[in-house]
């Protein structure tokens, strides 16, 4: 039973990893995409309503996808650091615990702590960008 519980653990984590990836890259592309969208405009544009339209539109979907992003990868390190207790609990039931270093819970809660710096620093150049070039 043990090893099945590990198994399911493991598993858990590993698809925590493939849900955090997706978080950071969707979030880094559409930031990037969005300054580039807003930094053509910004250039181009005429007309300022249309261009006050456009950006704001633009910048509301920065905004709730790097929100979205961030609270999923809070979640993400909440629910890892989760697993990773309960591995290592069962590591010490196992009197195997040695073979898991727990410092590793500090690199993963840095480790989460950098990729939502990353997100949140693309999303507020691909904010300012447009607006520095208007």
């Amino acid at each position: 039973m043990i090893e099945q519980v590990h198994k399911h653990i493991t598993s858990e984590l590993q698809q925590n990893t493939r849900t955090d990836t997706i978080f950071i890259i969707t979030a880094i592309f559409l930031n990037l995409l969005a300054l580039g969208i807003n930094a053509s405009v910004a250039e181009g544009s005429r007309d300022e309503t249309d261009l006050f339209i456009v950006m704001f539109v633009i910048v509301a979907l920065v905004i709730v996808v790097n929100l979205i992003v961030i609270f999923g990868l809070l979640k993400g390190k909440q629910t890892r650091s989760k697993l990773i207790g309960g591995l290592l609990r069962m590591y010490k039931d196992q009197n195997v615990e040695g073979y898991y270093d727990e410092s590793l819970l500090i690199n993963y809660n840095t480790r989460y702590n950098l990729f939502i710096l990353a997100v949140v620093f693309t999303g507020v150049v691909a904010i300012a960008i447009p607006f520095i070039i208007r």
